[in-house]
């Protein structure tokens, strides 16, 4: 956070449903939640979901434990989990003025050592404003910037010169970069209905997704991803 308000004042955190396709489910949930760290966290746990609020890192570092360790008993699981950083509706964030967002450092998880698929996606809920459309926070330098525009505006059926398009409806421009950032981390595996794939570690998995999420906060300030992870699926999928 680049300011002195805390993830929790700032909404930052997560609601995640571990399922577990095996006889003994009820015991592998509750060790695997036992077993994670939570220092640092609110979390609560109900008949649905398990919520965990705190900084983006110790959340992340959360979700990994619980996965891996309920991963660790060889059954096919699956966990949905949704990420929302940036005050959602319940809660009025009194945001320095000028500040249209608050960023944070992206995260960076050890390997787990399980193998993850997920379907990935990501909302914008608030587009970025004019100065630069959202991209996915990097732990490398940036890139070099953009040579400068020098092509004469488009003119209308009429001759008059068209409107420059509103950067705050370019709500797909910083979604294309975070699918550019997961083929860039070797993680991408393609495109299905409605989201994108991700394939490798489950650490590697979540640190993408996260990374995008937070670095699309960086510039708007309230963005949701969701993804769904499988382990341990039964059913063959071509390498």
């Amino acid at each position: 956070m680049t300011s002195s308000m805390t993830p929790q004042q700032y909404g930052v955190g997560a609601r995640f449903t571990l399922s577990v396709y095996d006889s003994d489910y009820v015991r592998i949930i509750l060790d695997a939640l036992a077993a994670a760290d939570a220092e640092g966290l609110v979390i609560e746990t109900n008949d649905i979901s398990t919520f965990v609020s705190g900084a983006e890192q110790r959340v992340l570092e959360y979700l990994a434990a619980v996965i891996g360790a309920a991963a660790a008993s060889g059954a096919h699981l699956s966990a949905a989990i949704l990420l929302s950083r940036g005050c959602p509706g319940e809660l009025q964030c009194a945001l320095p003025p000028g500040v249209p967002a608050l960023g944070t450092a992206p995260v960076s998880l050890a390997g787990t050592g399980v193998r993850a698929r997920a379907h990935w996606s990501l909302y914008p809920l608030l587009d970025a404003g004019p100065a630069e459309p959202a991209v996915p926070a990097e732990r490398t330098e940036p890139a070099a910037p953009a040579a400068p525009e020098t092509t004469a505006p488009a003119a209308s059926a009429d001759g008059s010169p068209e409107q420059a398009p509103d950067r705050h409806l370019e709500h797909m421009a910083p979604i294309y970069a975070a699918i550019e950032a997961a083929k860039r981390d070797g993680i991408y595996a393609g495109s299905d209905h409605y989201a994108t794939r991700l394939d490798g570690d489950l650490a590697a998995v979540l640190e993408t997704v996260a990374n995008a999420w937070i670095g699309v906060g960086a510039s708007v300030q309230h963005v949701v991803t969701h993804l769904t992870v499988s382990v341990n699926s039964p059913t063959p999928v071509s390498d």
